[in-house]
């Protein structure tokens, strides 16, 4: 059983820049749902996304947005933990869908100037922190959760003291297109687990923490207990509960936990028609009598589906809904589909509870490739 504390903590998304900003706009339930700034909504039936704002007008896309979205997410994170930005020697793991698509869709339609440099967010953490060690995952909307199980395996080594993990994705025209065309109406705002959802739309986002073996005597904002990995292979769209439910039992089992000792599920809540009966499938399973137990949220409601950065937006996020003893709200969630009817949700506004210990934090990406953590907050 490990017990790692989360010493430093760095978010950037639609609603705010840095964990405070992006958890109080949670908690009032703010989103960053607009109108498509970064290219031209007419190709396009959905109108919509969940974009920083950061460009120079609307339509006029820049490259490195990820990047940008990912050292700033960084930075945050070992100011935070007071470790420098000299992070020569720790290992920096980012878990990411997209990595750099968006500046490759520039360069190839508008002759945008990138090189082939910029594809790699090493290149920039070298010039930036100094990091000459650093590793990028694509496991879809599951990547910065495996990023994390494989920072957490480093520690567990002895192969490092600290370890940096961070999940960054933004919009690119190809992926927002294809997400938009699986469903058979366009999607308009993300509504997890609600009856009338229409779909996913993407959001803009990154995060990072950073982990270490032991706490060296500063204040922690919480302890990593255990993260699951497992690839079920089920369907490349389809996600199968069997092989979320058993992600979920293998992180308990790694956590020394039983699942009537979870207080808070931040839910994948994608929105979409298919993943949100699944997910609330597995849990009704997992959970059995205590299904009413836990309080359930999904933030993708105000952030859109960050995808690589969604995993570590939630640990934050839930870590920090722990550590004040509020709980940010599903927007949206009105009339939830029988599968998860029988769950304790957040709507409306953000609920408050000093109790909450232990978090459950989901997430789930194409092709079966499931992640559940377990955090336990340090109070």
């Amino acid at each position: 059983m490990i017990s790692r504390p989360i010493v430093g903590m760095g978010a950037v998304a639609s609603i705010g820049t840095g964990v405070d900003e992006v958890f109080d706009s949670l908690c009032a339930g703010r989103t960053g749902h607009h109108e498509l700034r970064g290219f031209d909504s007419t190709r396009f039936r959905a109108k919509y996304a969940y974009e920083v704002d950061d460009r120079p007008a609307p339509g006029q896309d820049v490259p490195a947005r990820a990047t940008r979205l990912l050292t700033e997410a960084i930075a945050q994170a070992v100011a935070d933990a007071g470790i420098g930005e000299d992070l020569s020697g720790i290992p920096v793991l980012i878990g990411t869908g997209l990595r750099e698509l968006r500046s490759a869709e520039l360069w190839w339609r508008e002759g945008t100037p990138f090189t082939d440099a910029g594809l790699h967010f090493g290149t920039a953490l070298r010039e930036r922190f100094g990091a000459d060690v650093t590793h990028t995952f694509s496991n879809a909307c599951s990547a910065s959760l495996y990023a994390l199980a494989l920072g957490s395996d480093l520690l567990e080594q002895g192969e490092t003291d600290t370890v940096i993990v961070a999940g960054v994705d933004v919009l690119t025209e190809s992926m927002f297109g294809l997400l938009e065309r699986v469903h058979p109406v366009a999607p308009d705002r993300v509504r997890p687990f609600d009856r009338n959802r229409t779909g996913v739309l993407m959001g803009d986002g990154a995060g990072a923490v950073v982990l270490r073996r032991e706490d060296g005597g500063r204040k922690a904002h919480g302890r990593l207990r255990g993260v699951a990995v497992n690839c079920d292979a089920y369907h490349v769209t389809a996600p199968h509960p069997e092989g979320i439910a058993e992600a979920m039992r293998t992180a308990y089992g790694l956590a020394g936990i039983k699942p009537a000792d979870v207080d808070l599920v931040m839910t994948h809540g994608t929105g979409t028609l298919l993943n949100d009966e699944a997910e609330a499938t597995a849990l009704a399973e997992v959970f059995g009598a205590d299904a009413g137990r836990p309080l359930l949220t999904a933030v993708k409601s105000m952030t859109g589906h960050t995808s690589g950065a969604s995993g570590l937006l939630n640990l934050i996020v839930g870590l920090r809904a722990m550590n004040e003893g509020r709980v940010p709200p599903t927007v949206g969630l009105e009339d939830p589909v029988d599968e998860a009817a029988k769950f304790r949700w957040v709507t409306g506004e953000a609920a408050t509870d000093q109790s909450m210990r232990v978090a459950q934090l989901n997430a789930f990406g194409f092709g079966g490739i499931n992640a559940v953590a377990i955090v336990e907050a340090d109070k």
